[in-house]
């Protein structure tokens, strides 16, 4: 006997679409076929998708984020609203603050997700302080570890590196068969423009999109790819949002660089004007990139339907908006400068791209699969995940693919005070969500346990095939 069999539903891959029962035991996908037996436990999915559970490898959860200022989401609410949005792993990214080791910052880490996650979790490092002893020593014993991916920054003061940084940093990502992600934002071109702002006495939320313009991030992206290429090795270029950028992705495709493409759910609906609400209403929207323009949404989109894009993440990265350790702070009250960069968006990121992708036609349910579960589980080494098939872990969401919701904040599950996608109008949904065998949430209401996720390593990364 199985411990379950979902019956009459549609599969996805990220190859095909196909009616077939899907059975269960121990925590794994064991058959995929019809007429299958018994079970302890059966789900009628008649009318509904059968689709592998989401992996969201761009979150931000508990990290430290500056004087004062506090992240909206720990990994208990951030899990459980990733867990409703259609999730069964996230990868949030651990900081290395600076004078401090990996392997602290790691086990500090590891101490707050112990025990307080509704989904799997696995973690990116990000690398701040690139000591010899961090880039000979720390960092090739944590890849080994199954830590094999990290990330470093080309913007924000305290984080950012230099080019000769970034070089040695990729350079151990070369020796370990790791993949270094980076941010790209010309710091020195933002500061630049945040001092001509503020001459002019510019300081409103929107100014923080006129500061940080389309050609710092085209300009960082491609010297972020022009020191991949130096050093030979794989590349993520993170929340890409607009058509410039994507062409420097492009190109260095082009020249045979092995990069890969993500962009996020806020460049594909916000645009620039959205910052320049009433009352500051604009800092719910602040976030790094901003958004862009109604004609860079199509060029990111064009980016998800032509296979540019690999990855599509929610970069959540929440912080209240009434609160004074969040948004509106009160240094964030007076400038733009103060705003911390972020917005939630973990539970909304598949609804998004199903409503606007899929039911659109802008993408088939196959490509849809590729981008929100099988080309993060094989880019990030998350070998037991992101596949209806067996063998793999039974982490699945059944998506009623008819049902109609207007985004309401006050019925989502994250941390923070606002949805900067209030009132966006969706078709389809995730109704039940189970992981590694056990339901988490049946027909929309939580049955699963805080500390039913578990942390999980990983193997090393597999690079897309158009991009090797």
């Amino acid at each position: 006997m199985f411990d379950m069999v979902i019956r009459n539903g549609t599969v996805a891959t990220a190859s095909d679409v196909f009616k077939a029962d899907v059975a269960i035991r121990d925590g794994r996908i064991v058959q995929v076929g019809e007429a299958l037996g018994e079970a302890a436990k059966v789900i009628d999915a008649a009318g509904r998708l059968v689709l592998p559970g989401g992996i969201d490898s761009h979150v931000h959860l508990a990290q430290p984020s500056g004087d004062g200022i506090v992240m909206a989401d720990g990994f208990e609410s951030g899990t459980l609203s990733a867990l409703f949005g259609g999730n069964t792993t996230v990868m949030p990214f651990c900081l290395q603050e600076k004078g401090s080791s990996l392997r602290e910052a790691l086990t500090q880490y590891h101490a707050l997700a112990e025990g307080n996650c509704y989904t799997d979790v696995s973690f990116h490092l990000i690398v701040s302080d690139p000591t010899p002893a961090v880039l000979g020593q720390e960092l090739p014993a944590l890849v080994a570890d199954g830590y094999s991916s990290f990330k470093v920054f080309m913007t924000y003061e305290g984080l950012r590196l230099n080019d000769a940084q970034i070089l040695e940093t990729m350079d151990v990502a070369r020796r370990t068969g790791a993949l270094v992600m980076v941010h790209c934002e010309n710091e020195d071109a933002i500061r630049y423009l945040i001092g001509r702002h503020e001459e002019a006495g510019t300081v409103a939320p929107k100014a923080h999109a006129t500061t940080r313009p389309v050609v710092v991030e085209r300009e960082a992206t491609h010297r972020a790819l022009s020191l991949a290429e130096v050093v030979d090795v794989p590349v993520v270029i993170v929340h890409v949002s607009n058509g410039a950028a994507i062409e420097e992705i492009r190109a260095a495709r082009a020249r045979g660089l092995k990069v890969i493409g993500e962009t996020c759910p806020q460049y594909l609906t916000l645009t620039a004007d959205d910052l320049d609400g009433m009352d500051w209403e604009g800092a719910k929207f602040v976030c790094s990139p901003p958004p862009r323009t109604v004609e860079e949404q199509a060029n990111c989109w064009r980016g998800l339907e032509t296979g540019l894009f690999d990855l599509y993440s929610s970069d959540h990265c929440p912080f209240r908006y009434e609160d004074d350790k969040g948004k509106l702070n009160p240094k964030g009250r007076l400038s733009f400068r103060h705003i911390p960069n972020g917005i939630p968006g973990v539970e909304t990121r598949l609804p998004i791209l199903f409503s606007e992708g899929v039911m659109t036609g802008r993408i088939d349910l196959p490509r849809f699969v590729a981008l929100i579960a099988t080309n993060h589980a094989r880019v990030y080494g998350l070998e037991k995940k992101g596949s209806i098939t067996v063998g793999k872990d039974a982490d699945i969401a059944i998506w009623d693919p008819n049902e109609t919701r207007t985004i309401r904040h006050a019925e989502l599950h994250d941390g923070a005070d606002y949805t900067p996608y209030e009132g966006l109008e969706i078709k389809g949904w995730p109704t039940t969500v189970i992981l590694g065998g056990k339901c988490m949430v049946e027909d929309g209401q939580l049955v699963g346990a805080k500390g039913d996720g578990r942390y999980r390593s990983r193997t090393a990364p597999s690079m897309p095939t158009h991009a090797r």
